[in-house]
């Protein structure tokens, strides 16, 4: 039996996960991490915390596992969040903007009269949701990062090549396609950072890291307290198109949704970089053997996180797996429609000023009835853009394989498949992001010799299959979208 270790570094915690030939889990790790907010709409993390909770967690899981050989590591990260840091003492000059950050939206409005150029170059709309804007404002705003830039010091990477960067001891500055293609800065046609783009945010282009496949090798291990030098790093992806591999995701047509701090579907288009006629984005699913894919993507800012808001912000559960049992409490919303657009709204209206909103409620609406109310939130923004792929791809969605924590949710899941009226599946590994990473570090050294050596290795959990009736559905379809009309004319 041969071992690989998977990094899933994601926006609340990280973990380490080791799996085995057969795709078995044989041990994780999970740590969180603080989430900073140093103002309305700004999101932040210490990049020393995503560094501390990474290095803690894989030692742990190796220590624990010492009798087993690691033949690889494979990453998948938080896509967005854009780390700048000094390239002689690999500290970063400023915390990690997170993928969440709304601090360069004015900006990204100024960007309209380019908006075609960067959507034909990189798939993707102008928004403060992208690495690029971050860049510039860390450039402009953090005293000596403009002037450390220019004298060729200075380092900006994803977080998977800040991993990389610490993982090798400095020795390697390298992303792979799926991550640059996040940034806002890189040309998926030509598959290279892009000079007009670059000169268009004023970002130089030495601070920017290689871009290889996402089996390429990245280099070993090498320097760092409690892990053994010499491991090699073979298979790095942003979380979200990791979870599509991981999926096996590999037909165009095939599509999935990660339902975990935000909500994320991706279908793969194959050879095709297909652009969007309704408002969402094409990135690169992934580039194996030098093949590249694609996929159209549809981002949701809130899902789980509304979990969070309600045990954290109003207090209404004390843990975020209490919120089933809450929501089951009540045989229906209650007339409670609940819009989660607590940081704007994604795919596929990209209004970033919209604000959150509960509707309906009466002297009879309980905490329950809100609960229900905001996991159906989750499920009406995942039906919204499902119906925008199928209306740009002219493909009728058949089946929605599922994943993520709030994968586990069985009501939450239920209803997706009653809204949508397409059957929901669940497979055994809900972690199928790290999945995904170790999928493509076990193809990197040679563990799988292909993609369809890997399928037998996915396995469906549970099915859910529609159970509304269909006027049912489309009347609660129709009140959603009452309440998203009111979030959007909200001036």
């Amino acid at each position: 039996m041969k071992y690989i270790l998977a990094i899933d570094q994601g926006t609340t915690s990280s973990r380490a996960i080791l799996f085995d030939s057969d795709c078995n889990i044989v041990d994780t790790e999970q740590k969180e991490f603080p989430q900073h907010f140093p103002k309305p709409g700004l999101v932040e993390h210490d990049p020393e915390d995503i560094w501390n909770t990474v290095r803690e967690t894989v030692a742990m899981v190796l220590d624990r596992n010492r009798d087993k050989t690691v033949e690889a590591i494979g990453i998948a990260n938080q896509r967005e969040t854009t780390v700048v840091w000094d390239a002689v003492t690999g500290k970063a000059v400023y915390n990690a903007i997170v993928w969440q950050d709304r601090r360069t939206a004015d900006f990204c409005a100024t960007l309209k009269d380019r908006a075609e150029v960067i959507r034909e170059k990189t798939g993707l709309i102008p928004d403060a949701y992208f690495s690029g804007t971050k860049i510039k404002w860390i450039l402009e705003n953090v005293d000596g990062a403009s002037d450390m830039a220019l004298n060729g010091s200075l380092r900006f990477g994803t977080v998977d090549s800040f991993l990389v960067w610490r993982l090798t001891g400095g020795k390697v500055h390298a992303t792979d396609v799926t991550n640059a293609s996040r940034t806002m800065l890189f040309n998926i046609h030509t598959m290279r950072w892009d000079e007009e783009l670059l000169e268009m945010l004023g970002i130089p282009a030495d601070i920017l890291p290689e871009v290889r496949e996402n089996t390429a090798f990245f280099g070993y291990t090498f320097g760092i307290n409690g892990i053994p030098d010499g491991i090699p790093i073979t298979g790095i992806a942003g979380d979200q198109q990791s979870s599509l591999f991981g999926q096996m995701c590999l037909r165009p047509g095939d599509v999935k949704n990660t339902y975990g701090t935000g909500c994320f579907l991706l279908m793969n288009c194959g050879r095709n970089a297909l652009l969007s006629r309704h408002n969402l984005l094409t990135t690169v699913a992934w580039s194996v053997n030098g093949e590249v894919n694609y996929a159209i993507e549809g981002s949701i800012f809130v899902a789980g996180s509304i979990v969070q808001w309600l045990r954290d912000g109003l207090g209404i559960i004390k843990s975020s797996s209490e919120i089933e049992e809450l929501a089951k409490s009540v045989p229906d919303n209650g007339g409670v429609t609940f819009v989660p657009a607590l940081t704007g709204l994604g795919a596929p209206y990209w209004n970033p000023d919209a604000k959150g909103m509960v509707r309906g409620i009466t002297r009879g609406t309980t905490a329950a009835h809100i609960a229900r109310a905001a996991l159906e939130g989750i499920a009406f923004e995942t039906f919204d853009v499902l119906q925008a792929m199928s209306l740009d791809t002219g493909i009728p969605i058949c089946e929605l394989k599922v994943d993520g924590g709030a994968s586990r949710n069985n009501l939450l899941m239920q209803f997706q498949a009653d809204i949508l009226g397409v059957t929901t599946v669940r497979p055994k590994i809900v972690e199928t992001t790290a999945l995904g990473a170790a999928l493509l570090a076990g193809l990197g050294v040679g563990i799988w010799k292909s993609t369809a050596e890997m399928q037998s290795h996915w396995q469906q959990d549970c099915k859910f299959i529609p159970q509304m009736a269909e006027n049912e559905a489309s009347l609660a379809v129709e009140n959603w979208h009452q309440a998203i009309r009111k979030v959007l004319d909200d001036k």
